[in-house]
């Protein structure tokens, strides 16, 4: 019989970590997991002071040679600012002066995926070269690549290995592009439909993102939209698939009460992030090291640079359990009468590779 997971360590893939700003150059942030993670997907925000939510990756830098990021709040381009980010490191990584991620005395956390250490590879299962940096054990993938004639459907590798389940594609190049969203649970049909990552819109239905075909386990599809594919343009999509014990995208539908809706993911989360699939909800994130003990209260979104909220009223609440988590407000954004798609990534699987249950916290 096939073990319950083959990834008895989670941490080894992703890790989230909370610190204290000092203000100056070569600010190491160490991780505290179980395994070292030196990440290849980065994305730090501000907990006690309103910036943006910044994401840098190591294909990117392999790529370009500079240390580029995006900000997932806003629709700007690659950006490059040598007072930020300094080097991912073996267990963690440091930056530099900037206030979005190291002012003094301010807090902050940083959610981290390792993937394939920035080692990329061509791929050519599509219509066009892909460059993809790809972790098939963690169900991750990387993909940069260049747009093509938008009036021809355009097919992108993926490596995965298996059909995409989440993903979000941003342009690199062309200012005020959307960060285009997919979820598998978004529709009965979301090939069909689209989010976007940096607003509180709900799921609208357009052939021009997808063009209405489903992924599968070597291709992603888009169309002629040039928030995805325009000519000589660059972009790069973040790709996962779930991957039992460690990942989850999946959907709940809300029941408006403190006593909310539980929703089974087969592990103990570390972190999840939910979306109504209706307009005006946010994109509400959780994690395990702002809130190591339940409730887990404290809240940021990706669609916006406010400062964490985590007060005792109007909250978002939930409980991280042993095999996923629980609802425990009344609050629109995670716990209404609505569906709601949400991505997890997890502390300790439900049950090991060798058969031990993970207890609750």
């Amino acid at each position: 019989m096939a073990a319950y997971t083959t990834i008895d360590d989670p941490s080894a893939f992703f890790q989230a970590a909370i610190y204290t700003g000092n203000g100056g150059s070569d600010r190491a942030v160490v991780n505290d997991g179980n395994s070292n993670l030196q990440p290849d997907i980065l994305w730090y925000k501000g907990r006690s002071n309103a910036t943006s939510n910044i994401l840098y990756d190591s294909s990117r830098e392999h790529d370009s040679g500079e240390n580029k990021f995006l900000t997932v709040n806003t629709t700007a381009i690659d950006k490059t600012d040598a007072q930020m980010f300094e080097s991912f490191d073996t267990d963690g990584f440091s930056l530099n002066t900037d206030g979005d991620g190291n002012a003094n005395g301010n807090t902050y956390v940083a959610w981290q995926w390792k993937v394939n250490g920035g080692t990329i590879a061509n791929n050519t299962d599509g219509d066009l070269t892909t460059s993809v940096q790809v972790n098939q054990e963690a169900g991750c993938s990387i993909i940069t690549y260049t747009g093509i004639d938008p009036i021809e459907p355009l097919d992108i590798g993926h490596g995965l290995g298996a059909v995409p389940e989440f993903w979000f594609i941003k342009s690199r190049q062309i200012a005020s592009k959307q960060w285009g969203v997919y979820h598998h649970k978004s529709n009965a049909v979301p090939q069909n439909y689209y989010l976007t990552l940096h607003t509180s819109n709900g799921a609208a239905a357009a052939s021009s993102w997808w063009r209405n075909e489903a992924p599968t386990s070597t291709i992603i599809k888009t169309g002629e939209q040039d928030d995805v594919n325009r000519a000589a343009s660059n972009y790069i999509c973040y790709a996962w698939t779930s991957v039992q014990g460690f990942s989850k995208f999946g959907k709940y539908v809300g029941n408006a009460n403190e006593d909310g809706a539980f929703v089974y993911t087969g592990f103990k989360p570390a972190w999840v992030m939910v979306k109504g699939i209706s307009n005006g909800y946010h994109w509400r994130i959780h994690d395990n090291t702002r809130d190591p003990d339940n409730e887990v209260i404290e809240r940021l979104s990706s669609n916006s640079s406010d400062a964490a909220y985590a007060g005792t009223s109007g909250n978002d609440y939930m409980d991280f359990l042993s095999n996923g988590f629980k609802l425990r407000s009344s609050r629109s954004d995670t716990n209404v009468n609505i569906t709601y798609i949400y991505i997890a990534f997890a502390e300790n699987p439900f049950v090991t590779s060798t058969g031990i249950p993970t207890t609750a916290r």
